[in-house]
């Protein structure tokens, strides 16, 4: 007759190392694609490889090292960056950067930093830069939010701007759309006191969803007014062309969180 407790240890050990071999057997597994794929941060843009001109190529080439800024870990110092201490006023996907070379040379005592990630925009701002002969601009070709949560020092900028973000206008796409609960607290980190976040969109249900946000953070509060100094860009007149109304606002940093006592 069978010893019923030798049977159970048997059985028990057993399975034991049956786990232990699919322990091993499931960490030795390649990921696959769509594994790596559910781990990848969710982009608030597509990487296009948009047409390069001759003119372009040359400015990546010239004028990138004196302009651009190269990828790093670690923080930006911007005094040094620009050699000198002053307000620094960060866009987002400025384009071709007709509007961010535009307010530099309007306010040749701030410094302008710049973010895209398209290259024929990067080198058409460069070559902009270069006509108009101005020093207070320097950019940056990454995604916004890495860069923001990476390179940009809390409490260090006086203003960011984001005009016509892509809208992913399809629902299920809605997840892309760069402003969300977690970038505007990002946001609020990197503003200074009373730092301003200036949108402008053309597309209605972008402007309901960013409203929603914005209206719901403790971070900031809404201006009476938007700053005027925006040049009219040829996304202006392509929502004009598309039947759309652009919709434009700013907020600064506050806290509106309530004090418990």
């Amino acid at each position: 007759m069978h010893d019923l407790g030798a049977i159970r240890d048997r059985l028990r050990h057993n399975a034991i190392s049956t786990l232990s071999f699919a322990a091993m057997t499931v960490s030795k597994e390649k990921p696959t694609a769509k594994s790596t794929l559910k781990q990848r941060p969710i982009r608030s843009f597509v990487l296009r490889t948009g047409r390069t001109t001759a003119g372009q190529r040359r400015a990546m080439r010239e004028l990138w090292p004196l302009y651009g800024i190269a990828l790093s870990p670690t923080e930006i110092e911007f005094d040094k960056l620009f050699t000198r201490a002053a307000p620094v006023i960060l866009e987002i996907g400025f384009g071709n950067g007709d509007n961010l070379v535009s307010m530099a040379c309007g306010a040749p005592k701030d410094n302008f930093l710049g973010i895209e990630v398209h290259e024929p925009g990067v080198g058409h701002c460069l070559l902009r830069i270069e006509a108009r002969q101005t020093d207070n601009i320097r950019i940056i070709r990454d995604d916004a939010v890495e860069v923001l949560q990476n390179r940009i020092p809390n409490k260090s900028l006086s203003r960011v701007n984001l005009f016509f973000p892509d809208p992913w206008h399809k629902k299920r796409h809605h997840k892309r759309r760069i402003v969300q609960p977690a970038f505007i607290t990002l946001l609020a980190q990197k503003l200074k006191q009373r730092g301003i976040f200036h949108v402008a969109t053309d597309w209605p249900n972008y402007a309901e969803h960013i409203a929603g946000i914005m209206s719901a953070s403790d971070d900031f509060e809404a201006l009476p007014d938007f700053p005027a100094d925006r040049i009219t860009t040829r996304f202006d007149t392509r929502g004009k062309r598309l039947g759309h109304d652009n919709w434009e606002r700013a907020w600064c940093t506050c806290n509106k969180s309530r004090i418990v006592y």
